[in-house]
């Protein structure tokens, strides 16, 4: 086992572990108190959340656990290999967020929001594991989405042990083609089933979401579209939050209610010239910064 700190009061703008964590915008991670999406706190805890690293994504080609918690202005962490640039990574901590919220516009309900959840991150989540929860997340609650995910790690994913807790990598796709519909039934996905089944063999058979991070904004989101159950929504969720357009605005109930609410001038017929109305609106470079700040907050208020 390896341990380590990162020193928060060295990062642009702070860090938020709990806020980051539990906003709805990764469903990679899980709370070791089980109190995922549960806590009437919504930042600020110390509780300990953890993370299984693809093994894609790994100097050993095994997957690697990090466990990770905030306290005193930390984050202490302890995992089976050198956790610090895998958090740097996911967690996105390069980013600075003072110069993103002075690049933002001035919004009202933005600043509402970035004082009540000051140091909340986008995440970088793995590409796969993002594309397959987001998959899952039509009309779905943020904590049904999280025991979809739960499941399938447990009944597909690799185990990895850590001082005698096992935890599980998300599954392959290797591993979730081979899933039969009625096994992916079993752990909760109903009729998306199928579409995370025939996703996984699109990528088995060499279609690569990853591949979007080299494409500009819409042809990356056209890339996206072609895995099974991915329509404009869940592309730009994944762009978001796994392929770092930090542009991109995902329009899902939250941001459309507000679009009528505070943006009415935003508003179109179909999803292309909204999204790019509200685009614009949020600021165009971090507008994803915008939109994950708003959401939450709205979410929550």
């Amino acid at each position: 086992m390896q341990s380590g700190t990162i020193n928060l009061s060295q990062l642009d703008g702070g860090f938020d572990l709990q806020s980051t964590l539990e906003s709805g915008q990764t469903y990679c991670w899980e709370r070791l108190d089980g109190e995922m999406f549960e806590d009437d706190n919504l930042r600020g805890s110390e509780a300990r959340y953890a993370t299984v690293v693809p093994a894609s994504r790994t100097d050993s080609g095994n997957p690697e656990i990090i466990t990770v918690r905030q306290t005193d202005g930390y984050l202490d962490w302890e995992s089976t290999t050198d956790a610090d640039p895998h958090l740097r990574e996911f967690l996105r901590l390069g980013d600075d967020l003072d110069e993103i919220v002075r690049q933002s516009p001035d919004l009202d309900v933005f600043k509402e929001a970035y004082d009540r959840f000051r140091g909340m991150r986008i995440v970088n989540d793995p590409v796969f594991p993002c594309l397959v929860s987001f998959i899952c997340s039509a009309q779905m609650r943020v904590e049904r989405i999280q025991l979809m995910q739960e499941n399938l790690r447990r009944e597909f994913g690799t185990p990895v042990e850590l001082e005698g807790d096992t935890f599980y990598a998300f599954p392959t796709p290797e591993q979730l083609a081979e899933a039969s519909e009625e096994e992916l039934r079993d752990c909760g996905l109903g009729y998306r089933a199928p579409y995370v089944k025939s996703t996984a063999e699109m990528v088995v058979d060499g279609l690569s979401p990853s591949k979007a991070a080299e494409m500009e904004y819409y042809d990356a989101r056209n890339h996206l579209k072609q895995f099974m159950g991915v329509g404009d929504k869940v592309a730009d969720c994944v762009l978001l939050f796994s392929l770092g357009f930090l542009n991109a605005v995902p329009l899902d109930t939250w941001i459309r209610t507000t679009i009528d609410d505070y943006f009415p001038e935003c508003k179109a017929d179909g999803y292309d010239e909204m999204s790019r109305n509200i685009r614009d609106r949020f600021g165009g470079q971090y507008a994803g910064y915008v939109q994950t700040y708003i959401f939450f907050h709205l979410r929550t208020r």
